[in-house]
């Protein structure tokens, strides 16, 4: 008999090698999956935060369409119908819209979207969206951002 025949108990084939993965390969595999982990979820939340911004822009104008075909009474308060009163549309609310009645210098309106209490977009630079009636664009809050600093927001992405 040979050393072959006595390891394996049997007769002479080929040799068995062990399986499963050795402890510097599963370290190697885990630090790999950190660094990818390290930059992908920076990237995907901010990917996030851009949706929830340009659903906001995009609730502020069809508000604007809904208050322009249907203008508020001047001196009464009055609010956007369910569904215009918040972005997105469907789903847990992110921004809420507010219609306040205005002035012969703001159009007769102004729109405003306003992160929730609590949610996702709470600390986001580019704070509260508002639209008035002649289209004037423009962030209140977080950064303050104005002018230039506000132009990426409306675009989605943060000053």
């Amino acid at each position: 008999m040979n050393r072959r025949e006595t390891r394996q108990g049997g007769a002479a084939g080929p040799e068995r090698r062990p399986t499963g993965f050795s402890m510097l390969e599963l370290v190697i595999a885990l630090a790999m999956a950190a660094v990818v982990a390290a930059y992908a979820v920076p990237a995907y939340v901010s990917y996030i935060a851009r949706g929830y911004r340009i659903d906001a822009v995009i609730a502020l104008h069809r508000a604007a369409q809904h208050v322009v075909a249907d203008p508020p009474v001047p001196g009464f308060a009055s609010a956007l119908p369910p569904g215009l009163d918040r972005a997105p549309e469907q789903g847990r609310a992110v921004y809420r819209l507010e219609l306040l009645p205005g002035t012969e210098a703001n159009g007769g309106y102004e729109l405003r979207a306003i992160p929730v209490e609590g949610g996702p977009m709470q600390g986001d630079p580019c704070g509260t969206f508002a639209l008035d009636g002649f289209g004037a664009r423009s962030n209140r809050g977080q950064a303050g951002a104005h002018g230039a600093a506000m132009e990426p927001c409306w675009a989605g992405r943060p000053p």
